[in-house]
């Protein structure tokens, strides 16, 4: 269970990453306010992740979904860079998550 409320915990993390992005430094309200309530829901179920996770590992699953999702978000919706190094280091965030998540004892 504990990874399952850490998946959904990196979700909310991109949610509010990319609404950080729309605030434009906090000047709109309604994606500042997303912002806000993404990072605080965020925060909380990854503080519920690894009370039984360890921290590290937890910490980095959480950052590396947001981060891998965010990228996505940006490639797909906001025309960021396509470039052949940005999706080889994607492809080994992705293959560190993955190895992240097999060494782990189940939590």
């Amino acid at each position: 269970m504990a990874w399952i409320i850490l998946i959904i915990a990196g979700l909310f993390e991109i949610v509010w990453a990319v609404a950080l992005k729309e605030s434009a430094g906090f000047s709109k309200l309604v994606p500042s306010i997303i912002t806000v309530i993404g990072m605080a829901i965020s925060i909380w179920l990854l503080a519920l992740a690894i009370r039984s996770l360890p921290v590290g590992t937890g910490y980095a699953v959480w950052t590396g979904i947001g981060a891998l999702g965010t990228a996505i978000i940006g490639i797909l919706f906001l025309h960021e860079s396509t470039s052949i190094p940005r999706l080889i280091f994607l492809t080994l965030l992705i293959t560190s998550l993955i190895g992240l998540k097999l060494s782990t004892p189940e939590g």
